[in-house]
């Protein structure tokens, strides 16, 4: 009897607010589905990475992390699913997409995804579950970060939604700095 096979995006290369966490859960999810009794297809183009060892999935691609690379190994292996949220921001980056286009997405779904990276709208989940937050707010123009700056109060910290790690996250400490940072 042919395994159940299971496909999970590592995070590619690495950089700074994406690295080798990422890698590190991979390899664990990994360990945790051959233990369950799956065939593990690892999708990683990164070789310093761990999860490109040849013994730790049953399977690995050497290939990028586009849409249309992970598309051809899935119609090749045909796998259960993907699991993209172990791998950091490139594999979240194409989980929607390959999910219109029929991948079984395990696990965190593109919605879920969307909610949590999505500022303003996670923001409102936690409202509505009255849980306690900073002050904070979304602004797409300068204008709109000044308003919700000179609500809260300087220092604000500001980060673009879509990110994780903290990358291109600042601290301003005034007008100036706010503008220069919304170019």
């Amino acid at each position: 009897m042919d395994k159940k096979k299971i496909m999970i995006l590592g995070g590619g290369p690495n950089r700074i607010g994406q690295g080798i966490e990422f890698d590190y859960c991979c390899v664990q999810a990994a360990f945790a589905l051959k233990e369950d009794g799956y065939e593990v297809i690892m999708v990683n183009c990164n070789p310093e990475t761990v999860s490109t060892d040849y013994d730790t999935s049953d399977k690995l691609y050497f290939e990028p992390l586009t849409v249309e690379d992970v598309l051809n190994i899935y119609d090749k292996e045909k796998p259960g699913g993907v699991i993209v949220q172990f791998g950091g921001q490139t594999p979240l980056n194409i989980a929607k997409d390959l999910m219109q286009e029929g991948v079984p997405i395990i696990g965190t779904s593109p919605e879920s995804i969307d909610r949590a990276e999505d500022r303003k709208k996670f923001s409102q989940l936690i409202q509505k579950l009255n849980l306690r937050q900073p002050p904070n707010g979304t602004g797409m123009s300068f204008s709109e970060a000044r308003r919700i700056a000179k609500k809260i109060g300087y220092p604000v910290l500001v980060r673009p939604s879509y990110v994780l790690g903290g990358r291109a996250m600042e601290i301003v400490y005034d007008e100036s700095s706010l503008e220069q940072y919304m170019r």
